[in-house]
């Protein structure tokens, strides 16, 4: 049997105020690890038109996207699962976080945005994540596993 190829996915590096804006995707509070918002990329549509779709899912932005800066891939060592993220810099455009916006899919239960130094005192992924949000250049973060 033929392992699945890799997922792909998108997400927002999106700064405001200097503080970086993460998700909790894990609904009724399962675990406490924050990401990037974004999500799975759908066949026929250019990778940013499948951000702003998915930013505005999870968050009710609207969001310019620019510039690739990360590549992160990670697996589950215990079955076949392999996602390949391509992280973009994103500027919102419209609209502001709203605790009541409920994101259709129901998966993000939390939005918030985070000082760089309010980042050690949670739990994201990946671990290359602040170094992308707040450096510069491209980074390819290769092969982690996959924490829940």
């Amino acid at each position: 049997m033929t392992a699945p190829t890799p997922r792909l996915a998108v997400r927002a590096l999106i700064l405001h105020e200097n503080r970086l804006l993460l998700v909790n995707a894990w609904p009724g509070g399962v675990s406490d690890l924050w990401c990037a918002p974004g999500g799975g990329v759908e066949r026929g549509s250019s990778l940013p038109d499948n951000l702003a779709r998915e930013v505005h899912e999870e968050t009710g932005l609207s969001v310019a996207i620019g510039a690739p800066c990360l590549v992160n891939e990670f697996h589950d060592p215990g079955r076949p699962f392999h996602q390949v993220d391509i992280y973009f810099r994103c500027t919102i455009t419209g609209g502001r976080l709203d605790a009541d916006w409920r994101d259709p899919d129901g998966g993000v239960t939390e939005r918030r945005f985070f000082t760089r130094d309010e980042m050690t005192a949670i739990r994201y992924k990946p671990d290359s994540l602040p170094r992308a949000a707040w450096g510069s250049g491209v980074i390819y973060d290769p092969l982690e596993p996959l924490v829940r």
